[in-house]
């Protein structure tokens, strides 16, 4: 019914816009246009294509840090008119990496994005990816700037960087003293930058404070007592952070179980794992840094369809997918949204927010 009210209010517009001549016209056709982008648009502005395949090939396929890239990459397949495939390694194995890379070339997939891990080891699937004329994009993990890699951008979080901010925090909070920094692989190229970014910024600040970088392992089975054994080992310790989800997580375990926090000790990390969320809400952990899984995919998406569209005359062009810190403050509204963007709940949504931008 409202949509046959709108239809001839703007039909009657038309008619006394025709009876003034032609600039009243476009201004009618203004009105419609208005109108109809009131809410989404219902096509795609692109003329018709094949539906393009594009490969995704990640470390740890099944790793829940990357369902809100999934639901991602999934939104902007739908709204461009792709198909995607999720591949790779279940547990960081490189190689079985690279062959999933080397059967999307095969396949002749249309476009590629790897989250480039190791330093060398995808330079050569990446030039036979482009010298077969399929672009390749890297997300979430990129290769270093003499690497000789030639992928054409990176969509993600400028690791070091973030890596460095949180050395800042660890020393704003921390002040003195010994601190522990754990990384689940270290080397691997989506975390040993941030790791790096911290001990940069610690030696920075000139402050009396030492640190030790302690590598935990993949999983959670092997973080939590890596963590929990350090701490024994070093109960003199001002502070516990970590680069990497599942580390952040234990660390918050561990503060929990030995009441840390009342003794003066510090914690912290990335990404929004449940329970480092409930840890941040209770005061056991002090933040963690949020670097926007879904756009990761979203994005990604994005730039391999401009490209494609365009011939490669649009992009490609890096893109930062940023960095927030998650505090005591702010944390309330992840623990009580559950949406897509964050990758807790599959169902689409427009999330209501109100209160002033920053708040």
């Amino acid at each position: 019914m409202k949509d046959d009210q709108d239809e001839d209010r703007l039909l009657a517009v038309k008619r006394r816009m025709l009876m003034k001549g032609g600039p009243a016209l476009l201004a009618a056709a203004g009105v419609a246009a208005m109108t109809k982008n009131a809410y989404a648009a219902e096509a795609s502005p692109f003329p018709a294509h094949k539906r393009w395949r594009l490969v995704f090939v990640n470390h740890v396929t099944t790793n829940p840090f990357f369902v809100a890239t999934q639901y991602g990459i999934q939104d902007a397949c739908a709204l461009f008119g792709c198909d995607y495939q999720w591949t790779g390694s279940q547990t960081a194995v490189v190689g079985e990496m690279v062959n999933a890379m080397n059967a999307a070339i095969a396949s002749q997939a249309d476009a590629i994005g790897i989250a480039i891990v190791d330093p060398e080891a995808f330079n050569a699937p990446t030039a036979a990816a482009l010298e077969a004329g399929i672009p390749v994009f890297s997300y979430n993990a990129d290769a270093p700037a003499d690497s000789g890699n030639k992928r054409l951008a990176y969509i993600g979080q400028d690791l070091f960087k973030s890596g460095y901010e949180m050395g800042q925090k660890v020393v704003a909070l921390v002040g003195s003293g010994h601190v522990a920094l754990f990384i689940a692989t270290p080397g691997q190229l989506n975390i040993q930058p941030r790791i790096d970014g911290a001990a940069a910024a610690i030696k920075a600040s000139g402050k009396p404070i030492t640190y030790e970088e302690i590598a935990t392992g993949a999983t959670i089975d092997e973080e939590l007592p890596k963590i929990k054994a350090y701490y024994l080992g070093h109960q003199d310790v001002k502070g516990m952070f970590a680069v990497d989800a599942g580390s952040t997580q234990c660390v918050g375990q561990v503060m929990q179980e030995f009441n840390l926090g009342a003794k003066g000790v510090h914690g912290g990390g990335f990404d929004l794992v449940p329970r480092t969320l409930q840890s941040i809400h209770e005061g056991i952990l002090d933040f963690t840094i949020d670097q926007q899984p879904y756009l990761q995919g979203f994005y990604t998406v994005m730039e391999m369809v401009m490209y494609l569209a365009s011939g490669g005359l649009v992009g490609p062009a890096d893109i930062n997918t940023g960095l927030k810190f998650v505090v005591k403050g702010n944390v309330d509204p992840y623990l009580h949204s559950s949406t897509r963007y964050e990758g807790d709940s599959a169902k689409p949504q427009i999330v209501p927010r109100s209160g002033p931008i920053g708040a």
